[in-house]
């Protein structure tokens, strides 16, 4: 059965990236950005009833999914979240949409959050799901156990693409299998297209330079942004039993970087739109409909 019943698939080729996506329903444009080590498909439990009220636009992120892998360049800059974001902008603009609003995941929300300083006038609002800005700022040893991937993708190639391409089957198990965070609500069909997109070493590798972009160019591009804020409503959610819950303080943070946020806690892990689809889409709607 598919995920995404009644979605138009594109294939966008932007300035740098041949993009895979999705598109549904109609209403406002909205635009769905997934994480690590997802694809579009993570959205399968929520797209259909946010489709009753806009359109819906659902990529795989460059390096991820069916989108291109390209080289990530010697600074690791075709990974940086502007790169990304840019990839987005180009691909709403080629489906008709100039401004629109963003809900991201993990790296999809980093995305967000890029998207949001740099472009103002393009994003009418955004929402980003378990996550804060400038995490390697703020280091503790249990950030350092949950988060371990964050220093591991880092390592120089091809170290941690041989570990991976090992077993990725269970290496990818295990991003949903953690003690803190994990879940137990992936669906089979949803596990076996992020499976079947993992398997490929270029996905591999390209996820990899995501992560060493996150650790170096999309710092700098972070420093660039002097004080500039968040100009759009900010809606932050975030899993009262993941790690990002625990160990920070969400709001507190969240407001040093936008004029106008909102946000809770939802009874979950790190998987928000996966583990409880019900209450992450109550807390999108009014939201997105204000």
């Amino acid at each position: 059965m598919p995920l995404f019943p009644g979605f138009e698939t594109h294939t966008i080729a932007t300035s740098g990236a041949t993009i895979h996506a999705l598109r549904g329903g109609s209403g406002p444009p909205l635009l769905l950005l997934h994480g690590y080590p997802e694809t579009h498909a993570m959205w399968h439990k929520l797209a259909a009833p946010l489709a009753e009220r806009f359109t819906v636009v659902l990529t795989d992120l460059r390096g991820y999914g069916d989108s291109s892998k390209p080289a990530g360049g010697s600074r690791h800059e075709h990974y940086s979240k502007r790169a990304m974001g840019r990839d987005q902008l180009e691909v709403m603009q080629a489906l008709g949409f100039e401004r629109f609003a963003v809900v991201g995941h993990d790296r999809g929300a980093r995305v967000a959050w890029r998207l949001a300083v740099e472009h103002p006038g393009r994003i009418t609002r955004a929402a980003v799901l378990d996550i804060v800005p400038l995490p390697y700022s703020i280091m503790s040893r249990e950030f350092a156990t949950q988060y371990y991937h964050w220093f591991f993708l880092i390592q120089p190639e091809p170290f941690p693409e041989t570990l991976i391409g090992n077993s990725a089957e269970f290496y990818l198990r295990s991003r949903f299998d953690r003690p803190a965070g994990g879940t137990t609500a992936i669906a089979p069909e949803a596990f076996a297209e992020y499976l079947r997109c993992f398997r490929d070493p270029a996905a591999i590798h390209a996820t990899c330079e995501d992560y060493r972009a996150g650790a170096s160019i999309d710092l700098e591009h972070a420093a660039e942004d002097n004080g500039r804020l968040v100009q759009c409503p900010l809606l932050v959610l975030w899993g009262e039993r993941g790690t990002v819950g625990r160990i920070y303080d969400v709001m507190g943070i969240w407001r040093t970087h936008a004029v106008d946020v909102t946000g809770q806690a939802l009874p979950a892990g790190h998987f928000l739109p996966e583990e409880v689809p019900e209450a992450t889409l109550a807390a999108l709607l009014p939201f997105l409909t204000a």
